[in-house]
């Protein structure tokens, strides 16, 4: 950190990754509590590295100062260290500015969030520039997106056996050379579409519905797709496979455009159905119609995302939902979910002569757009 970088950070407004402090006090655990909650709420917000600038007024940006001597980055670690579940990696840099020393916290980007507060046991993240409890959806989310836990597999208790489409079920064990004489749940156990508790009955798990379910909103009301074209709007119901075929199908009506590369359509849609955000219980993904473009909006920013807007020319973005697409890509028989990790390329590549596709990032809605020219 030098006064250069100091000077581009005061030139900011406080965000998610930013917070400005007239203070740094120490001496009692609940002073010692307050910073800890400050770190861990930086470091669980999406994005890159981020900063707790000491010694600055935050709504003034006037600069007051600190004095250096009462504080040392090793003290300040062990704080830290010490009180965060896992221990979040920051660094302490004392800078001259306007003759005065202020002190520069970098909280790094962390892959091992989201972090907890001991103390509590609270997770804690930053909306704008306000640090706040992690609702339950970010903090399944946050777990998800590191690898920490499988929503798919969790158990529905409210459904049954009858709600899965066990024509569908058997025709994809067919396809692996699979008997389907007998009822095979041990086999569908071990792919994960049903599961049971204390040895009990079986029951669907999310992810089966998602893949099998016959009105699998019944249970996951947020599993649709909603088409808006002008004052019209359509709400499409089913599970992946059927959103993805009905939706399409319903796109293509609207435009009415023989020579309008649908294909880039369903790119665009098969991405959002399977990367989504599954956690976010409030929003499906929408497609909004207009007579210049096509959107596709989902619930779900790419996990790490820092901009609003992104440039994602030859660059892949990290896949959510792991367990999800290395299911789809058996289970479809037209293949079209294989395709997904170069969908961003051949999208670009299928409206090449219609107009420039915008890929934009909305880290703190939570959304990701995809918007096709038409």
């Amino acid at each position: 950190m030098d006064v250069h970088k100091l000077k581009q950070l005061l030139s900011q407004e406080e965000n998610e990754k930013l917070d400005f402090k007239a203070e740094l006090h120490l001496s009692t655990e609940s002073e010692r509590k307050e910073l800890v909650k400050d770190v861990t709420a930086i470091a669980n917000s999406r994005g890159g590295r981020g900063h707790i600038i000491f010694g600055v007024e935050d709504k003034t940006k006037r600069i007051l100062g600190i004095n250096p001597e009462l504080f040392q980055e090793e003290q300040i670690q062990q704080i830290i260290y010490t009180r965060t579940d896992p221990p979040v990696p920051v660094k302490l840099d004392f800078i001259n500015i306007e003759d005065k020393t202020v002190a520069v916290l970098t909280i790094f980007r962390s892959r091992h969030a989201p972090h907890q507060m001991i103390s509590s046991g609270a997770f804690y993240i930053r909306r704008g520039s306000t640090t706040d409890v992690m609702r339950r959806s970010e903090l399944a989310s946050a777990l998800q997106e590191n690898g920490l836990m499988t929503f798919e597999t969790v158990i529905v208790k409210d459904a049954s056996l009858d709600d899965l489409d066990f024509g569908r079920i058997n025709k994809f064990l067919e396809s692996m050379n699979v008997s389907v004489e007998q009822p095979q749940y041990i086999l569908l156990e071990a792919f994960g579409f049903i599961a049971r508790e204390n040895n009990d009955e079986y029951y669907p798990t999310i992810g089966g519905l998602l893949l099998f379910g016959k009105k699998p909103q019944v249970y996951l009301p947020h599993c649709y797709v909603k088409i808006t074209y002008h004052d019209f709007t359509e709400i499409i119901y089913g599970n992946i496979l059927e959103l993805l075929e009905k939706s399409v199908e319903r796109i293509s009506e609207i435009i009415n455009d023989e020579e309008y590369p649908i294909t880039a359509v369903e790119e665009a849609l098969a991405n959002a159905l399977v990367h989504r955000d599954y956690l976010d219980m409030t929003r499906g993904v929408s497609v909004l119609i207009t007579d210049r473009t096509i959107e596709i909006i989902n619930p779900g920013a790419i996990a790490g995302g820092s901009k609003v807007y992104l440039n994602m020319k030859g660059w892949a973005p990290p896949r959510r939902n792991a367990w999800l697409y290395q299911r789809l890509i058996t289970i479809d028989e037209k293949r079209r979910f294989m395709r997904t990790g170069m969908g961003i390329c051949r999208i670009r590549k299928a409206l090449d002569m219609t107009g420039a596709v915008k890929f934009i990032n909305l880290g703190k809605q939570n959304t990701f757009k995809v918007v096709l020219p038409r």
